[in-house]
């Protein structure tokens, strides 16, 4: 599709829009896919169980537009009341919403100037002005330089937690400390990572009502197929959030979605097998990694951000492409000499090791 395409059909924000474009997703077989951070293991036994007698129950009816046992599923795991549990078609539905809802103020929105590219397709959408804040030296989050000393007038703060693409984290003391900074503003913590090694600020909701903490099951719950995301804070910031949901479509998630969700959330063992798996997986590459020369950032996520200090970073990932493994390479300032990496299988990380190590061998 040609995203550049213009035509006087069209009304004019359309033209202005630069779209978000997501990892490829080839139709070729026997690839090593390491590029858009899927999880690696299939989703829990009890969840294609749960989707499928959901199949069978008619799915000819309306599902519940509230998803009263997911949001259910959701607060009880997480110590909240179901009131304080928004669900959307994924969390890129979630973040849209929350957009919308929050950030529409006539002055600009924070947010780190490496992170989660569709912040600023969102912003694009909806008019919404952006002031980015740049990542310290070693790409870690300055908390200091989001504070505005001259009472400037800020439109909310979005960060991703741990961040994307480059899998640093941030303690949740300096979560509370961005929350304190700007008390009057919603504060977005997007934690689509964070089950992997992370801080979460749930804990933080029942202090703070300018708190909203987006969630994903694409990722830990390996439910990227299903597209189910969501948001927990206080009453007033879900009903917000409802309104905006209630305005565009009512029934975000079909039943299957929901069964399935809350199946995920009851099989708490094989939650807890598979991340640990991903993060002993991502352990090992990293010493790996290492080993062959490249500079690894410390990452809390499903992935790892890795450059090489003595090969271009595109050319090292065209050349594992050559060789059917997949990695994402940015080609944007200040990272573009870095390689994303999610983690897979034990053999799929040994299947890009050595590709690598070919790769290396043939530009030393």
């Amino acid at each position: 599709m040609n995203t550049l395409l213009k035509s006087s059909f069209f009304s004019p924000v359309v033209n202005r829009l630069v779209p978000y474009v997501p990892g490829e997703q080839p139709k070729i077989d026997n690839l090593v896919k390491l590029n858009t951070n899927e999880n690696p293991y299939p989703p829990s036994p009890r969840v294609i169980a749960a989707i499928q007698a959901a199949a069978q129950q008619g799915l000819q009816l309306y599902p519940d537009p509230e998803a009263t046992a997911l949001r259910q599923a959701i607060a009880a795991q997480h110590g909240l009341a179901a009131q304080h549990v928004f669900l959307g078609n994924g969390s890129d539905e979630v973040l849209a919403h929350a957009f919308f809802a929050f950030f529409q103020h006539d002055c600009p929105l924070l947010m780190p100037d490496i992170s989660y590219s569709f912040y600023k397709v969102y912003c694009g959408l909806y008019g919404i002005p952006v002031e980015t804040v740049p990542l310290r030296a070693d790409l870690s989050l300055d908390v200091a330089a989001y504070a505005r000393a001259d009472g400037a007038a800020v439109a909310g703060v979005v960060i991703a937690n741990p961040n994307a693409p480059t899998g640093v984290g941030l303690p949740l003391r300096q979560v509370e400390q961005l929350l304190r900074l700007h008390p009057q503003r919603v504060v977005l913590v997007d934690e689509a990572y964070v089950d992997f090694g992370g801080e979460s600020a749930m804990p933080l909701i029942a202090q703070y009502p300018n708190l909203l903490v987006v969630h994903t099951l694409s990722k830990s719950r390996s439910l990227a197929g299903l597209r189910v995301g969501f948001a927990c804070g206080q009453a007033h910031l879900i009903t917000a959030l409802e309104r905006v949901k209630n305005s565009f479509n009512s029934y975000p998630l079909d039943r299957l979605a929901i069964a399935g969700g809350v199946a995920a959330f009851e099989d708490q063992a094989y939650f807890e097998q598979t991340r640990r798996a991903v993060m002993s997986s991502r352990e090992g590459l990293v010493l790996a990694l290492e080993d062959m020369g490249f500079q690894v950032l410390p990452s809390q996520a499903n992935f790892v951000f890795a450059r090489h200090p003595q090969h271009d970073a595109a050319g090292i990932a065209a050349a594992l492409r050559a060789r059917g493994v997949l990695v994402r390479h940015f080609k944007l300032p200040r990272i573009e000499q870095f390689l994303r990496i999610s983690i897979g299988t034990p053999a799929q990380c040994d299947a890009l090791l050595q590709a690598l190590d070919s790769v290396l061998a043939g530009l030393a």
